[in-house]
């Protein structure tokens, strides 16, 4: 038997030329297989056939079967790596540079006696540690003799129930609604309202399960009612943009509940109270004989036909004394447009009297703290006190 030699420097971390491109098991003789190692202390090593027969992968009396290291790269070394081809982490996983320099995270692994990969995503996209969650997650099915590529392919994500994503829904959509009251209002509604809904399973869910619960409110409560049946249908449709459900909505009104629940009332509850058209000079010069700063707000109110919120969130930016102009921007407007209000004498007079607070705050009508604007309350109250007192009726 031919003896085979090898000069091997022990220095170098990187193998001779001569076992480059060699797996770590190779034949030398006929059945007889033995393996190197890296850990010879001598400065060189014969490498002879061994003498017992037909040994396992990784054994013999002078081999020793070695663990594979993980980790290997680091996010510098990812970040940084431009040579194309496969650049091993461990376990399987490595970072796969193309020669256009399209760079990917693959995992690499034996099935049915094939090399197979799956990629786990761009490493644009996918960092190093995701990388290797993913990767721990592969070699867990294997150890289970499964196939990860198979078992992607097959996966079914769970689908939520309604709570869930109606939850998440709210959230998501939190930034376009106008103030945290809105995103209350659909909460509460989805919550109480469609408690029943909660439970089920976005694609299970009918058009019976809607109707269950709209016809209890429907009639009593027409108006929740129907912004409770818009809410659900924008859940549902969110589901179905997302491969949770199919088909027809079954909270769709037109061509579909419209045919089940009787057409909702305009003015249910019938117009708000309204004071006599008479009284309303009286009330005003109750108002002008006081000084508080809900009373200035009131009138200034009542004078620019404007709304609570838009008259207690008035800032001095957006006057204009010059031009007897207010201009109120539309994020605080109802209808998402800018606009615009001419001031009449007395209106302007208001802004006069109230110039003088303006150093404190950049509310024209400020709370008595002077930080934050008039609450609405204060109005409100003070709206009560003058008609009682001048004993009008609203």
């Amino acid at each position: 038997m031919q003896e085979t030699r090898i000069n091997i420097d022990w220095r170098s971390r990187r193998p001779p030329n001569s076992l480059l491109g060699l797996s770590r098991e190779f034949s030398i003789h006929r059945e007889i297989t033995v393996l190197w190692a890296f850990t010879c202390p001598d400065a060189s090593t014969a490498l002879r056939p061994n003498s017992a027969s037909k040994l396992g992968p990784g054994l013999g009396p002078r081999t020793r079967k070695m663990g594979r290291p993980l980790h290997k790269l680091s996010a510098r070394t990812v970040a940084t790596l431009k040579r194309p081809g496969r650049h091993g982490d461990g376990g399987g996983l490595y970072l796969s540079i193309s020669k256009d320099g399209r760079r990917r995270w693959v995992f690499l692994f034996n099935y049915d006696g094939k090399l197979r990969e799956m990629g786990l995503g761009s490493a644009h996209d996918v960092s190093l540690g995701e990388a290797r969650v993913k990767a721990a997650a592969a070699r867990k099915l294997r150890s289970e003799g499964l196939d990860p590529l198979d078992e992607r392919r097959n996966f079914k994500p769970a689908v939520p129930t309604f709570g869930e994503l109606a939850e998440r829904f709210v959230s998501e959509m939190e930034p376009q609604f106008r103030n945290a009251k809105h995103v209350a209002q659909w909460r509460m509604t989805l919550r109480r309202y469609a408690a029943s809904l909660a439970p089920k399973a976005m694609n299970t869910i009918t058009t019976e399960d809607v109707l269950s619960v709209l016809r209890p409110i429907w009639l009593e409560k027409n108006e929740t009612a129907s912004r409770l049946r818009g809410r659900i249908e924008r859940v549902l449709d969110a589901a179905k943009a997302q491969g949770h459900r199919s088909g027809e909505n079954p909270a769709r009104w037109r061509g579909h509940l419209d045919h089940l629940l009787p057409r909702r009332q305009r003015l249910q509850r019938g117009h708000h109270a309204a004071m006599p058209f008479g009284a309303v000079p009286e009330f005003l010069r109750q108002l002008q004989e006081r000084e508080a700063v809900a009373a200035r707000a009131l009138e200034f109110l009542i004078l620019t036909a404007a709304r609570t919120g838009e008259v207690l969130g008035a800032t001095w930016p957006e006057i204009n004394l010059e031009e007897r102009l207010w201009t109120v921007p539309a994020q605080r407007m109802k209808a998402g447009r800018e606009h615009r209000v001419p001031l009449c004498d007395r209106a302007v007079a208001i802004l006069k009297e109230m110039a003088g607070l303006q150093e404190a705050t950049g509310y024209v009508f400020p709370a008595t703290n002077r930080s934050r604007p008039l609450s609405p309350m204060a109005m409100d109250m003070l709206l009560r006190r003058v008609i009682r007192h001048a004993k009008l009726t609203p």
